[in-house]
C-alpha cells in the first residue's frame, strides 16, 4: 500500500510526524515486531513509544482494508457500467468506511425493495417531476403513468411509487447520511426504561428503569450494564434524536420549493425516508459505533490493569512453599526451589479438629526444615485467611517468624492446573498440586507464571464476556508481549509459554528451543540461539536483545545490549583500557565514555543512551522491590469489617467507576471513584493501579449482599453508605449509583474479586 497520500491526515490524527510514521511502516513491512521497534531502532523512528507505534500499525491496517474495500467497490461499480469522473474522485478521497459504503449504497446489489418495483412500473420518470420541484400539475402529469397491466391503477398509486423512488434515492444521498450519522452521535440520547410487565421481584437494573444519557458522554461501564439488561429482558433501550433538523437539510438538498405544487410529495417522500430508511440504518451505525467505543474502553481498563498486574514486584530467586487451601480435601502444600523447580508435595488438614491441626503443623515444619522457605505463598481463595492465620501461629509457636508469609491471587490458577501447558509440565501430578505450584510461582515471578495462562482468566476487568473477544485477545496479547520484552527472559529456565512472549518468538519455535536446551544443556551464549533448527538471522535480529543468559561468558548477554552492537562496546572498552568484564557495572570507566565518538548513521544518541544505561546496571529489572502485604490479624472475613477501620489492602482491579481492593475478608470492597482521593478524580487510573498497597477506611459493610464500601481519601470519606459518597444522578446526567456504576456480582471461581467474571 502507498501510504504517501494518507500521510498528512495520519500525521495530523496520531500527532507523529510524516518521516516517524514511513520509518515505522518501513520497518513493519520488513517483519520487525513493536517492541524491537521502540527499544533498539530508535534513531529510525525518533524515540517514539509502543503505543505510538501500536497506533501507526492498527491505522495502517485500517487503510488497509479501506483500500482493500475500495478497490472491491469500484470493481462492482465499473461492472454495472456505472462509474463516472466525479463518482471515482469521491470514492477515492473517502477516508472512512462509513463514508465509502455511503457512496457505494446506491449501487449496491440489493432485494427488491418499493423503489425498485415502482422502476419496474416505469415510475421513475415520475419520480424525477418531484425531484425537479416544477410547476406543472402533479395529478395531469400522474395519470399519464397509470397503466393496469403494469399494477397502477390511478394518479395516486402512480405518485405513491414515485414517492418510493424519491425516498429511496433521499436516503443513499451520501452527503446527507454523513451529515444524519454526525447529528444523531452528536445528540442522540440513549433511553432505557423497565419492562413491560415490569420484573415482579428487585433487579441489578434498576437504576436505569427510567434512564437517559448523552450517547457521546455514556461511559463503557454504563452502556454494558444498560444492554445486558435489555439482553436479559428486564430493560426496554432506544435512541432517541430530534430529527427535524435532518429532514430540513434532506429538503434543502434535494431542491425544495415550498411554492412548488410538487413540494408535498417531496416532504412526504423525505419524511418516509427519514422514518423508514435513514433512521433506522443510521440508529444501527450509531449503535454500531457505540458498542466499538465502548469494548475499546473496556478493553483500555482491562490492558492496564493486566499489564501492572504483569508488573508486579517478584519475590525473586527464593525457596517458596506454595499451599492452595480447602476445608474438605485439605490445603495441598508445594515446595519449590529458587528457580521455581518442583520438589515435593504433602497434603495438611488445618480446619478438620484439633488432632487435624497439630498433624497439619508438623507436617509443615518437616517441609520447612526439610526445604528452608524464604516465603510461604497461600493462596487468597477458601479458607485462605484461615490458612494463612494457621501458618502464622505455626511459625511462631516453632521460631520461624522470619519466613515471609503471603497472600497470594488464585485467579485463573484452576484454569492453569487443567490446561495442556500444566498438563505438559506436570502429567503426573493432580489438579490441585499443580495449582498450588502456580501459586508458589506467581510469588516467585508473577510475569513468568501469569503468562501461561489465558489473560482473560485473570480476571481484572470490566463486563469483559460483553466487549468483543478478537479485540480483547488481541489487546490483552499485546500487554503480556510488551511485559515481558520489557522485563527480559532467561533463556536457560524460561518455559516454552514464556518464550512464546519474546520478539520474534512464536509457539512452534519456543518449543524448540526448550527441545534444544533439553538435548544440548543450556545456552552459553546468546549466538547458540542459531543452532536451533527453524530459527533463522531475521528472527534472532528480533529476539535476542530480550533474551539473557546469567552464566555466559560474555558479561553484555547479561544485559539488554543487543549483539548487533556487541562490537560497538568492546571498542568503548578498549578506549577506556579496560576489559569488556571490567567496565560492565563500573561507574567511574563508564562515566569517561564520550557518546558523540560512537555515532554513526545506524547508532545515535538515543541508543547510545541506553546502552551506557545497561552498562552502569546490566540485566536490571524494571519491576519494583518486593514488599509483602500487612493484612490486619483480626479482620479475616467480612464479618470481622466494621465501618469506622482503618485497614491496609491491595488493589486488585480498577475499573471506570472506582477500585477493588483485598483486604484480607475474601471479599474487595469498592473505593468508588469519587472516594478514591481528596481532589476530583475524573478517571480512577489516575491514582490507582492494580497491585497498589493503599490504606483505606471503611464506610459500610452490607452483610447481606456481601459488599464492603471504603474511601481512600485523608478525612476517611463522607461516611455512611460508600455509594452515596456523592449525590445520586438522574436523567440525561446519569442514574441512581454515582458514576452510573453497575452492581458488582459475585462469580464462582472469582469470590475474591465480586467484579472479575463481569
Amino acid at each position: 500500500m502507498d501510504i504517501a497520500r494518507f500521510l498528512p491526515d495520519l500525521s495530523a490524527e496520531l500527532n507523529i510526524s510524516p518521516r516517524q510514521i514511513e520509518a515505522v511502516a518501513k520497518l513493519l513491512e520488513e517483519g520487525c515486531t513493536i517492541p524491537f521497534i521502540a527499544r533498539y531502532r530508535k534513531e529510525a523512528h525518533g524515540n517514539l513509544d509502543e503505543v505510538q507505534i501500536g497506533a501507526i500499525r492498527d491505522r495502517l491496517a485500517y487503510l488497509q482494508e479501506l483500500d482493500a474495500r475500495r478497490e472491491a467497490i469500484l470493481s462492482s461499480i465499473i461492472q454495472q457500467d456505472k462509474l463516472t469522473d466525479e463518482l471515482k474522485a469521491a470514492i477515492l478521497a473517502c477516508k472512512t468506511r462509513a463514508a465509502l459504503e455511503d457512496l457505494y449504497l446506491p449501487y449496491r446489489p440489493k432485494r427488491r425493495t418499493r423503489a425498485g418495483i415502482a422502476r419496474e412500473r416505469g415510475l421513475e420518470p415520475l419520480a424525477e417531476h418531484i425531484l425537479a420541484q416544477g410547476d406543472d400539475d402533479p395529478e395531469t402529469v400522474a395519470v399519464a403513468f397509470v397503466d393496469l397491466a403494469r399494477e397502477v391503477p390511478d394518479a395516486a398509486a402512480a405518485l405513491k411509487g414515485a414517492r418510493d423512488i424519491v425516498a429511496e434515492r433521499v436516503a443513499e444521498d451520501a452527503d446527507l447520511r454523513g451529515y444524519a450519522r454526525a447529528w444523531f452521535a452528536k445528540y442522540g440520547i440513549l433511553c432505557a426504561a423497565v419492562s413491560d410487565p415490569p420484573p415482579a421481584t428487585p433487579t441489578k437494573y434498576e437504576q436505569y428503569y427510567d434512564f437517559r444519557e448523552a450517547i457521546a458522554d455514556i461511559p463503557s461501564h454504563r452502556y454494558f450494564a444498560i444492554k445486558r439488561g435489555e439482553a436479559e429482558g428486564v430493560l426496554r433501550v432506544s435512541l432517541q434524536v430530534d430529527a427535524d433538523p435532518v429532514l430540513q437539510k434532506a429538503l434543502e438538498r434535494f431542491g425544495f420549493r415550498e411554492t412548488s405544487p410538487w413540494a408535498d410529495a417531496l416532504r412526504t417522500a423525505a419524511q418516509d425516508a427519514l422514518r423508514r430508511l435513514l433512521a433506522p440504518s443510521i440508529e444501527l451505525d450509531i449503535a454500531v459505533e457505540l458498542k466499538q467505543r465502548a469494548d475499546a474502553e473496556a478493553v483500555e481498563v482491562f490492558a492496564e490493569n493486566l499489564r501492572h498486574l504483569l508488573l508486579q514486584a517478584p519475590l525473586g530467586e527464593r525457596a517458596v512453599l506454595g499451599i492452595d487451601p480447602g476445608i474438605r480435601t485439605g490445603c495441598k502444600c508445594v515446595a519449590l526451589d529458587a528457580t521455581g523447580k518442583f520438589l515435593a508435595n504433602a497434603t495438611i488438614y488445618p480446619s478438620q479438629g484439633q488432632q487435624g491441626e497439630i498433624a497439619a503443623a508438623v507436617e509443615l515444619m518437616k517441609l520447612i526444615a526439610r526445604f528452608h522457605p524464604y516465603a510461604i505463598a497461600i493462596g487468597n481463595g477458601t479458607a485462605g485467611r484461615e490458612t494463612e492465620q494457621f501458618v502464622r501461629h505455626t511459625l511462631s509457636r516453632t521460631g520461624n517468624a522470619d519466613v515471609i508469609v503471603v497472600s497470594v491471587s488464585e485467579s485463573g490458577a484452576s484454569v492453569y492446573s487443567a490446561s495442556e501447558v500444566a498438563r505438559e509440565e506436570f502429567p503426573d501430578l493432580d489438579l490441585t498440586v499443580r495449582g498450588a505450584i502456580s501459586i508458589g510461582r506467581r510469588l516467585q515471578d508473577p510475569l513468568a507464571e501469569l503468562v501461561k495462562i489465558d489473560p482473560k482468566a485473570i480476571g481484572v476487568g470490566q463486563y469483559q464476556h460483553d466487549v468483543s473477544q478478537s479485540l480483547l485477545a488481541a489487546k490483552l496479547d499485546e500487554v503480556v508481549v510488551s511485559c515481558v520484552n520489557r522485563v527480559g527472559v532467561e533463556l536457560n529456565t524460561a518455559s516454552a509459554p514464556l518464550l512464546t512472549r519474546v520478539s520474534g518468538i512464536g509457539p512452534t519455535l519456543a518449543k524448540r528451543i526448550v527441545a534444544y536446551r533439553d538435548e544440548h544443556g543450556a545456552f552459553a551464549e546468546r549466538g547458540d540461539l542459531l543452532r536451533v533448527p527453524g530459527l533463522g538471522a531475521k528472527t534472532f535480529e528480533q529476539c535476542a536483545g530480550f533474551l539473557r543468559i546469567r552464566e555466559s561468558k560474555n558479561p553484555l548477554d547479561r544485559s539488554a545490549v543487543h549483539p548487533e552492537r556487541y562490537a560497538l562496546v568492546r571498542r568503548m572498552a578498549e578506549d577506556v583500557g579496560l576489559p569488556l568484564d571490567s567496565l560492565v557495572g563500573n561507574e567511574a570507566a563508564i562515566a569517561k565514555i564520550q557518546p558523540k565518538r560512537y555515532e554513526s548513521d545506524e547508532v545515535g544518541a538515543l541508543t547510545l543512551h541506553d546502552i551506557l544505561d545497561e552498562l552502569r546496571k546490566p540485566g536490571r529489572d524494571p519491576r519494583a522491590t518486593f514488599e509483602p502485604p500487612a493484612f490486619r490479624e483480626d479482620v479475616c472475613t467480612i464479618e470481622d469489617v466494621r465501618p469506622g477501620m482503618t485497614l491496609e489492602g491491595i488493589v486488585t482491579n480498577v475499573t471506570a467507576f472506582g477500585a477493588f481492593v483485598d483486604i484480607g475478608v475474601h471479599q474487595d470492597g469498592l473505593v468508588h471513584v469519587s472516594e478514591l482521593s481528596d481532589r476530583f478524580v475524573r478517571d480512577p487510573a489516575e491514582v490507582v493501579k492494580t497491585g497498589d498497597r493503599i490504606k483505606v477506611r471503611v464506610l459500610d459493610v452490607d452483610l447481606a449482599r456481601r459488599r464492603i464500601s471504603l474511601s481512600a481519601r485523608s478525612g476517611g470519606g463522607k461516611g455512611g453508605r460508600g455509594d452515596k459518597g456523592a449525590p445520586p444522578r438522574r436523567g440525561a446526567q446519569g442514574n441512581g449509583r454515582p458514576g452510573g456504576a453497575p452492581r458488582p456480582r459475585r462469580d464462582a471461581g472469582f469470590a475474591n474479586n465480586p467484579f472479575a467474571n463481569l
